[in-house]
């Protein structure tokens, strides 16, 4: 029954395959010439997954359907992925607007090293990989983009599938289904879930980070970009689930999985918010500040999410909350913004298992508005970003706050 399990998760996070880039003709614009550009590297967080879906239900799913089956398209004929599995949504936060241009070289799946063909699918790293089959690492397309762009500012956001990001999900839902809650077995303490917190790992994970984030630096430079002529916007995680007494539905039963696709025992969601997420965070502000960089800033957005994650008990599925579909009056504020994790008996189409776990449409449109907030028209400033207010703002997100 486990291995059956894991044949239908293994690939949260991770699925997909790459076969060669491409980037954008040359032009004369360039360092400092031509309309000013943001630009997005990293993994699933900020490339966009799960940001066709506007909530969750358990009823169709064209009522949560906010971008349609081309939501990950990112071609220049809008008629596939430019590398397939990399899940570049049309809803990610690099798309800031206000004048400012939004390219998105962010992969799903991605970890700070390119990860080849010969060891799994091509993911991407930051890194200057390049091999004849036409795959590049991010830090090589970046800096093949901004040698004809304008880059005033590249925001980061890796590291999550360094510390094992879809490994500790599916242990933990495998966990909870396949134990009673008169004696649960939990993922915190498993061999595979501990050996990703060691110190010797933390320390290993926090040093790729650094590395990554001075390769950014590296490709830039290649361009004969200054330091002080753009700025790094180094991002953190969101916390997806809330502590387990912030759960609406109970751990005793099924419920939590199959109605809510939330299945983990309060004791693991309080490890997840007290543990896992503030570590995977604190190798991110680490690993920056071990840079020397003076061009950077931090973005923390491992609250952003509160009061809007998956089975929260401020939130509701669409028809727990009688919301007809995410285009309804109030839906914003009524419905999760973190996508449900998907097993063999709530898995069917159009919903794809790397999705799950993720921000939603809604959650990439709040950490845009946290983006567009740091970017601040180019001086960038840093600062922690949660919800301000309900409602959306006049780009048609919710309402952020960064302070």
């Amino acid at each position: 029954m486990r291995r059956k399990l894991g044949v239908f998760m293994v690939a949260l996070g991770m699925a997909g395959a790459a076969f060669g880039t491409s980037m954008p003709t040359a032009h004369a614009d360039g360092p400092g010439v031509g309309a000013p550009w943001i630009v997005s590297v990293g993994d699933s967080a900020i490339s966009g997954e799960a940001g066709r879906w506007a909530g969750n239900t358990n009823g169709s799913s064209s009522t949560i359907d906010a971008l349609g089956p081309t939501a990950y398209y990112d071609n220049a004929t809008n008629t596939a992925e430019t590398i397939p599995g990399c899940h570049r949504s049309k809803s990610a936060e690099v798309y800031i607007g206000n004048g400012v241009n939004g390219m998105n070289l962010a992969c799903s799946g991605a970890r700070t090293y390119t990860q080849t063909p010969g060891s799994g699918d091509f993911k991407p790293g930051l890194d200057f990989f390049s091999d004849s089959s036409g795959h590049q690492g991010q830090a090589l397309m970046l800096q093949q983009f901004a040698a004809t762009h304008n880059v005033k500012a590249v925001t980061v956001l890796i590291g999550a599938n360094n510390y094992g990001f879809a490994d500790i999900v599916q242990t933990c839902i495998e966990d909870f289904l396949l134990s009673p809650s008169w004696w649960p077995n939990y993922c915190n303490d498993d061999s595979n879930v501990k050996a990703y917190f060691t110190s010797a790992n933390v320390a290993a994970q926090t040093t790729a980070i650094k590395g990554a984030i001075l390769n950014v630096r590296q490709a830039m430079l290649n361009d004969g970009y200054a330091d002080s002529s753009y700025r790094i916007i180094v991002q953190t995680y969101s916390s997806p689930i809330p502590n387990g007494a912030g759960f609406r539905y109970s751990q005793s039963g099924y419920t939590r999985q199959a109605t809510g696709g939330c299945g983990f025992w309060n004791k693991d969601a309080d490890w997840a918010n007290a543990t896992a997420v503030p570590t995977i965070d604190s190798s991110v502000k680490n690993g920056a500040a071990q840079t020397g960089l003076t061009n950077y800033v931090l973005l923390d957005d491992q609250n952003a999410l509160a009061g809007r994650r998956l089975c929260e008990n401020t939130v509701g599925l669409l028809e727990e909350k009688g919301v007809a579909s995410w285009q309804s009056a109030g839906a914003v504020d009524k419905t999760e913004w973190v996508d449900q994790v998907r097993t063999a008996t709530t898995l069917f189409g159009p919903y794809q298992l790397q999705e799950d776990a993720h921000p939603n449409y809604w959650g990439q449109l709040a950490l845009r508005d946290c983006l567009r907030q740091a970017y601040n028209g180019g001086a960038a400033r840093g600062g922690a970003c949660t919800i301000a207010a309900s409602g959306l703002n006049g780009y048609g997100e919710p309402q952020m706050s960064l302070h």
